[in-house]
């Protein structure tokens, strides 16, 4: 696969499609299944309120993986993706119940750099509370 979009039909300010990730209790199993991530924190709502925690959260890295999808399902290719990184600020609680918790996707391509390759600033939010920070992909378009 290659990137459906052309470095040169790309400007600064050019708005990815926002996306909306829910998660439910669920899904936080399937993903430590997936991951082999079983801390308790994701799953037993005793414990996590035991520590602190107003309630089960979601993985980090599961939330992670959520935002960026909004970078991969723009550019057509998970293989354009050069760099990728977050700070985690917020947790994602979810609750136990049928609607568990949403994150919130938005992207916006904040500087065209060299060889064909963009910056793109992500802003992912949960219970209207930015749960990423610094959350920035570098892509290469085609």
């Amino acid at each position: 696969m290659t990137a459906k979009i052309s470095y040169a039909d790309v400007e600064v300010g050019t708005e990815l499609p926002a996306q909306t990730f829910p998660v439910t209790r669920a899904t936080l199993v399937q993903y430590a299944g997936a991951s082999g991530d079983f801390n308790p924190i994701h799953w037993n709502e005793r414990f996590a309120k035991e520590v602190g925690l107003p309630d089960v959260i979601a993985h980090g890295m599961f939330t992670m993986a959520e935002a960026i999808r909004v970078v991969t399902d723009w550019v057509g290719d998970p293989g354009a993706v050069v760099e990728y990184g977050v700070r985690f600020t917020r947790p994602v609680v979810v609750p136990d119940d049928d609607k568990g918790a949403l994150v919130e996707v938005t992207g916006k391509v904040a500087a065209k750099l060299d060889d064909n390759t963009v910056r793109v600033d992500l802003v992912a939010t949960s219970a209207g509370q930015k749960v990423l920070g610094a959350s920035r992909a570098v892509v290469r378009l085609a």
